[in-house]
């Protein structure tokens, strides 16, 4: 197979960084919806949260207002609820049934204070109900209060999905975004290739020379792959030793190319708490240049099967497998 190393470089160079969970800019300028059919309170609202450290975005009706929602995922929605085309109760429906926008937490903005209206808004998913003609004051301090608590859902909802000793993303991660991205892959007919790795002989590092020192070898072949992957890859600790990625729009070849780069990396460096003792990686891939055929798992269980095959053949080398020319086994051995 021929190598690809000067077509990856510049691929990767679009938009080099480090693909963590941390990357999520959770420091940005929240993007606040404002859902009303009156000219009057989005002209109010505009003025009078100038102050406020947010990007706020009108939309006149509840249909607009739920496309733009499930486009942008704003970090705020304040809604009416009596409007033209979907009233906001319906809107409301709509935005807690969508898995894109129902962690979005929504303020509903009313006229009617009656009590049935209230009870209808939060039993659907409201986290407020702020009655018309509000209070300017207490509409600024209600709506940071929501902001502040959709930024700690957000960082709360993201170190669920880290591995602490790498800071990759973890397996829960992997198994989500796995099915998200082999469904694009499926629908768009894209390259994509999945990537599983294991550090050879892991236990008698640990054996040999405690864990501290394996827990080194684990994230210093994490900030390895770091170094190699986009922010659209998903890098992931799949468990213990074992590492994974994800490379949509990648064919296996300009993935085996980023990999060999990751196994020679690790195969030359010198571990300071044993420097004499090389450490080396297993590579399986599976992927497709073209429209892929197999369902998820025998994808996922053909790159399990390459790696092994990889272990199997005498360690430290990559087996790859093009589901769209049917070549398997090619391998470069250390």
């Amino acid at each position: 197979m021929p190598s690809s190393v000067s077509a990856i470089h510049t691929r990767r160079g679009l938009d080099l960084g480090m693909h963590t969970a941390h990357n999520a800019n959770l420091d940005a300028t929240p993007l606040v919806l404002l859902v009303d059919d009156s000219k009057f309170v989005h002209r109010l609202l505009v003025t009078r949260l100038r102050s406020e450290s947010i990007t706020l975005h009108s939309e006149y009706d509840g249909k607009a207002g739920l496309e733009f929602a499930i486009a942008n995922s704003p970090a705020l929605i304040m809604l009416d609820l009596d409007m033209p085309i979907m009233d906001g109760f319906e809107t409301l429906r709509n935005l807690k049934d969508n898995p894109i926008t129902k962690d979005i937490p929504v303020i509903v903005l009313s006229g009617n204070s009656a009590t049935q209206d209230k009870v209808t808004a939060f039993d659907l998913g409201a986290v407020d109900f702020i009655c018309k003609p509000f209070e300017l004051t207490e509409l600024r301090a209600r709506l940071r209060v929501s902001l502040q608590l959709h930024s700690v859902m957000q960082m709360l909802a993201q170190k669920a999905m880290i591995d602490g000793l790498t800071g990759l993303y973890n397996r829960a991660m992997f198994d989500q975004r796995w099915q998200e991205e082999y469904e694009r892959c499926v629908r768009h007919g894209h390259p994509m290739s999945l990537v599983m790795i294991d550090i050879d002989n892991f236990k008698s590092i640990n054996d040999g020379y405690g864990h501290p020192a394996g827990d080194a070898v684990i994230s210093g072949l994490a900030r390895m792959m770091i170094t190699e992957v986009r922010k659209s890859d998903v890098a992931c600790r799949y468990g213990g030793e074992e590492f994974s990625i994800i490379l949509p729009e990648t064919s296996p070849e300009d993935a085996l190319a980023i990999c060999e780069r990751i196994r020679i990396q690790c195969e030359k460096t010198v571990w300071p708490n044993h420097p004499g003792r090389t450490v080396t990686i297993s590579i399986g891939i599976a992927g497709t240049s073209v429209e892929a055929t197999l369902d998820r798992d025998q994808w996922l269980g053909q790159a399990d099967k390459n790696l092994y095959a990889a272990k199997n053949a005498g360690r430290n080398q990559t087996r790859v497998t093009d589901f769209a020319t049917d070549s398997q086994g090619l391998s470069r051995a250390g």
